[in-house]
């Protein structure tokens, strides 16, 4: 059971995914794609963040909390697979526009994402507040 400080600190993170769902639509529709990818990774990633802190775990890399969110939460069925997929292709997607310079994103695939990421937050929030 979470106590008072997590639950703030989840909801701190939960409002910081949100902030970068808000980022990312605005550098979408300014043609941005390539920042809109990071901005959605972003904003799944602290919404995982939010759920994880409930638990009291964190991690310092991204494939800690990836793969605790994937063992305790889509394992055990608490949360849907499409939701691991969504994480994982938004760090993919965001891996390629950050180190990959010759990486170019269509309009599609920066609109899936960020459609994607508003989802997520969606689930997250959705199973947090029960």
């Amino acid at each position: 059971m979470a106590d008072e400080e997590h639950i703030a600190l989840s909801k701190h993170r939960l409002r910081k995914a949100k902030d970068d769902l808000s980022a990312s639509k605005l550098l979408f529709e300014n043609n941005k794609l390539t920042q809109s990818i990071n901005r959605s990774y972003y904003s799944i990633f602290h919404a995982t963040r939010a759920l994880l802190a409930l638990e009291k775990f964190d991690s310092r890399k991204h494939t800690g909390v990836i793969a605790y969110f994937n063992k305790n939460f889509i394992k055990t069925g608490k949360i849907e697979k499409e939701y691991s997929k969504m994480l994982m292709d938004a760090q993919d997607f965001r891996n390629d526009s950050d180190y990959d310079d010759l990486f170019v994103v269509s309009r599609e695939e920066a609109e899936k994402q960020l459609n994607d990421a508003g989802n997520f937050i969606k689930r997250i929030e959705t199973f947090i507040n029960g």
